[in-house]
């Protein structure tokens, strides 16, 4: 390893241990994510629900779990369990889309705040 290498690979391991400074734009990207977070959470564990309990329903359909369970018509409470799986399947998108956008309107008027102001900072340091 030359010293140029061995350099670098000190300055690397250097960064990590600094503290570093918050910038505007470090908070103008957790103010992104305050956004989005909810919004993800409640889709990726509404999804998650929706496809347990579709795939519940089709196990009663293709397999004796149901009369093992003493279940006398599996197919009929199979069915019917699958289709409240994939309704919840089909409105997750768009209450997705409502929570975002009500977060994004919550918080719209300070994001935009914080954008211009990083903007303005940068177009003065060019000229």
């Amino acid at each position: 390893m030359n010293k140029n290498d061995q350099q670098f690979a000190v300055q690397n391991i250097r960064m990590q241990y600094m503290e570093k400074e918050s910038t505007e734009l470090d908070a103008l990207r957790g103010l992104d994510a305050k956004v989005k977070r909810p919004a993800n959470v409640f889709a990726y564990v509404f999804g998650s629900i929706s496809a347990i309990i579709t795939g519940t329903g089709m196990s009663l359909i293709m397999t004796d779990i149901g009369t093992t369970l003493g279940i006398a018509s599996t197919m009929v409470f199979g069915i019917a369990i699958g289709i409240v799986g994939l309704v919840m399947a089909l409105i997750n998108y768009p209450i997705y889309k409502g929570i975002l956008s009500s977060r994004k309107k919550k918080y719209s008027a300070e994001i935009l705040k914080l954008s211009d102001k990083i903007m303005k900072t940068n177009n003065v340091s060019e000229t």
